[in-house]
């Protein structure tokens, strides 16, 4: 994974990244810098920005992975692409691919119940303003 730290986000992938989430969708999405099939394969294109690990979590080399899929997820559940209940799915993959990248166990589960209690409000749609 290839990637540049930035100043409005702290990343900017510098490579196609691709994970099997096994969130499933009636009909693919696709766009500039994100696709999802209906087979739940996402693509996160290069130049996506994101902004690392979030709250107390701290950014190491086995959560940038994990923060990039996460925050492409929860970006999907606010532009309403996915739908809330792809949530905890998103919370779950998070934590596995922190594990498969070296991250002890007690780390990767306090992080999975840190986005359980507080991520909600990340995944919601924003509100349009008239």
């Amino acid at each position: 994974m290839k990637y540049k730290k930035r100043q409005a986000y702290k990343y900017n992938l510098h490579s196609e990244e691709q994970i099997e989430t096994g969130i499933t969708l009636a009909q693919p999405f696709d766009s500039p810098f994100l696709s999802l099939s209906k087979q739940g394969l996402l693509t996160i294109k290069k130049g996506y920005s994101w902004d690392g690990a979030s709250g107390p979590a701290i950014d190491t080399k086995n959560i940038l992975k994990a923060s990039l899929v996460h925050d492409a997820l929860y970006q999907l559940m606010r532009e309403e692409v996915l739908p809330q209940s792809s949530r905890e799915q998103a919370d779950r993959l998070l934590r596995q691919i922190c594990l498969e990248h070296g991250m002890s166990n007690f780390r990767a589960t306090y992080i999975y119940y840190g986005v359980r209690v507080f991520g909600g409000c990340f995944s919601k749609p924003d509100l349009l303003s008239a």
